[in-house]
């Protein structure tokens, strides 16, 4: 229970950092790093959850 709750709260966070990011666009016009620190907070929340449901179906948690 423990696993699948973690799995939605990163999912939640990748939701809002795209949202964040897209604001960051929208107001600074795309001149400021914060669209780029976003970016990565993304891409490293995304390789996060990839390896929390590939560790939840190893252990059968996920599984069928």
């Amino acid at each position: 229970m423990l696993l699948k709750t973690l799995i939605a709260f990163v999912f939640l966070a990748m939701v809002a950092s795209l949202a964040a990011g897209a604001g960051f666009l929208i107001k600074d016009g795309g001149r400021s790093r914060r669209v780029l620190v976003s970016l990565k907070l993304r891409v490293g929340l995304a390789a996060l959850l990839v390896t929390l449901l590939v560790y939840g179906f190893y252990i059968g948690d996920l599984g069928v």
